[in-house]
């Protein structure tokens, strides 16, 4: 029966995360972009300008910062589809799928400006008055009470989309990698003896191990909330996109005669037409599935966080949430393509995702296997964290917040459930409830883009005067 399930969610989420994720996401965020006249190219540096920017003060309302939010935001983007996502990219597609997920984070940066502005302009509050963002506010409040159906399927969506599915799944997969063997698992008395009773194998009873301590960990940190997730993230996002920098420079250095062709190969493959038109397509939409779960762009994730933002003016929380995108698929996804392009072996058999990467680190950099596994666990909780909030934020929406907070202790769950299955039916599900996720939120940002492009000429029009 499990398998029957797993397998369905397979082909669903292949039939959904194909073209048609392809064309809403990319097709949808290159519209935004040519509608707000490049908007993630033009206005990037008043976006860097704003992460300087003091906050004004004021009476607007909100839990955490605009920077705060942005770290939240990217806390949870750069998670292990950062590694693992990028190396399965680059199993099934090759290295031309990296220049799709390039072009996906262009256009995500646009799409992200768009969900940074509405969720401010919309921002609405739950039951208990508190401030609350996220596309079900900014279809109710910006296209009137009679899309509500849409929020709610949003929602709905977003209670199983923001599950954390594939990190812990892959989390658990590393440490099975790293620190286990086959044949000690098997010989393991302790685990078989758990396994009779629960009837699972010696290594199903490590997963569920594993996975029982992970939701611990997380639960120390998402039952003190927003802010408590707030400042872990401001703490931990800086540190772990440092040190991975520094892993792959060394990479590079030690390996610069290859760094032109791992280039060379990210351009020549993203266009090769040797295999045909549908090669050429399936590459395409290999890279923008992956980026898709890398960046949410598109997803809504983002305006449930900058939603929770203490500020007043949209443009300047979209400017700050159109960032996101360029660190996590521009930077940390590209670090990754080139150590795995270097080091690693692509050319594999089934959808591998953190294995590859491991060797590759493992290959390139002495213990570099151990180093990758610290980066590897900060990547993974910073994206339990957040997404945390953003299930909860849906959770509130549709029950309120007395049935609301109840939502924390079935994500919690989630991730020892998640820890267990197999990863292709992991990353078919995620996959699956992203691309619902997006249809509705899309749907918002199109149908209120010129409201967006509006309010920024008027931005711009206002600060080009301060400065005359």
């Amino acid at each position: 029966m499990l398998e029957k399930i797993g397998q369905f969610i397979i082909e669903a989420a292949d039939i959904m995360g194909g073209y048609p994720l392809f064309f809403l996401l990319i097709g949808g965020g290159l519209f935004l972009f040519i509608r707000s006249g490049a908007v993630s190219l033009r206005r990037l540096p008043a976006a860097i300008s704003e992460l300087r920017r003091k906050p004004s003060g004021g009476s607007a309302e909100g839990q955490i910062s605009s920077v705060q939010a942005l770290a939240s935001v990217v806390a949870a983007t750069i998670g292990l589809g950062n590694i693992a996502g990028v190396a399965i990219a680059l199993v099934l597609g090759g290295p031309g799928s990296i220049f799709w997920m390039w072009v996906s984070a262009l256009v995500g940066m646009a799409t992200k400006y768009h969900e940074g502005v509405l969720a401010i302009m919309y921002k609405g509050t739950d039951d208990r008055g508190n401030p609350q963002g996220g596309p079900m506010h900014i279809i109710e409040k910006g296209l009137g009470p009679k899309w509500k159906p849409l929020a709610v399927f949003f929602a709905v969506a977003g209670l199983f989309g923001t599950m954390c599915i594939m990190n812990a799944n892959q989390l658990t997969e590393a440490f099975i990698t790293t620190f286990t063997t086959p044949e000690g698992l098997q010989s393991n008395v302790f685990l078989s003896n758990i396994g009779a009773y629960i009837g699972l194998d010696n290594t199903g009873v490590y997963r569920l191990i594993f996975g029982i301590v992970i939701s611990a960990i997380v639960a120390v940190v998402i039952l003190g909330g927003i802010k408590r997730i707030a400042s872990v993230a401001t703490i931990m996002v800086p540190f772990m996109v440092g040190l991975y920098f520094l892993m792959v420079l060394y990479i590079i250095v030690t390996n610069l005669s290859g760094v032109p062709g791992v280039f060379k190969s990210i351009f020549t493959e993203a266009f090769n037409l040797k295999a045909g038109f549908g090669a050429l397509a399936g590459i395409a939409i290999i890279g923008a599935r992956r980026a898709a779960l890398v960046n949410d762009a598109g997803i809504g994730t983002a305006s449930l966080m900058h939603g929770a933002s203490r500020n007043n003016e949209p443009v300047r929380e979209g400017l700050v949430a159109m960032l996101g995108p360029s660190i996590d698929s521009g930077l940390v996804c590209t670090l990754t393509a080139i150590a795995i392009l270097l080091c690693g072996n692509t050319d594999i058999e089934g959808v591998k995702g953190l294995e590859v990467a491991m060797k590759a680190f493992s290959a390139g950099i002495p213990g570099g296997d151990m180093l990758l596994m610290c980066i590897v666990i900060c990547f993974a909780m910073s994206s339990m964290f957040s997404y945390s909030f953003y299930g909860t934020t849906c959770a509130n929406y549709l029950f309120g917040t007395r049935f609301g907070k109840y939502y924390v202790w079935a994500y919690l769950a989630s991730l020892v459930i998640f820890s267990v299955v197999p990863i292709e039916a992991a990353v078919g599900a995620c996959d699956l409830f992203y691309a619902l996720m997006a249809i509705p939120t899309m749907i918002a940002l199109l149908l209120l883009s010129p409201k967006v492009n509006k309010a920024t000429r008027q931005f711009f029009d206002k600060e080009n005067t301060k400065k005359k």
